[in-house]
């Protein structure tokens, strides 16, 4: 392992890291820089009225401003926080990795819902950003927040 890898290793988890709070905070603008401009964020393995997959910055730009606006009563959450664990990036090229990474998300019942991220990250002019994040979700409370967050935030137009 050579230097450049330990640094964009840790550039990778910086995003990670980046993504987790932005989106935590409803930090739009820090949470859709965290993609390309291509970037897909997709669900798996989820209920289908749960599904979910968004294209290109715009998309997910949109989805987020919804959840920030509180459209559709997103969920009956005061806080959400996600905790990010296990991660193994693996550097396939100088500018692109995969990698897969644990997490779980707390809310005001406490542990709410968790699952894995699996990412394809690009090096673009120098940074590092998310080009596909697929999110699944292994499990989740049986008194979830967020049992119906994602339908709640859909557009209505699709």
């Amino acid at each position: 392992m050579t230097v450049d890898d330990l640094l964009a290793r840790e550039a990778i988890r910086h995003v990670m890291a980046k993504y987790t709070t932005s989106g935590d905070r409803l930090r739009v603008e820090d949470f859709v820089s965290c993609f390309t401009e291509d970037a897909v964020m997709e669900s798996e393995h989820v209920p289908e009225d749960r599904a979910f997959r968004y294209e290109g910055r715009a998309q997910i730009r949109a989805w987020q401003e919804r959840w920030l606006a509180g459209e559709g009563d997103t969920h009956g959450a005061t806080f959400v926080r996600h905790h990010l664990s296990t991660s193994r990036i693996d550097l396939t090229a100088t500018d692109s990795a995969e990698a897969r990474t644990y997490w779980v998300a707390w809310t005001n019942i406490g542990p709410d819902h968790a699952g894995y991220y699996l990412d394809r990250f690009r090096k673009v002019e120098g940074e590092w950003l998310l080009a596909h994040r697929r999110v699944r979700m292994d499990w989740e409370a049986p008194n979830s927040l967020f049992r119906s967050a994602i339908s709640n935030s859909q557009d209505a137009a699709s």
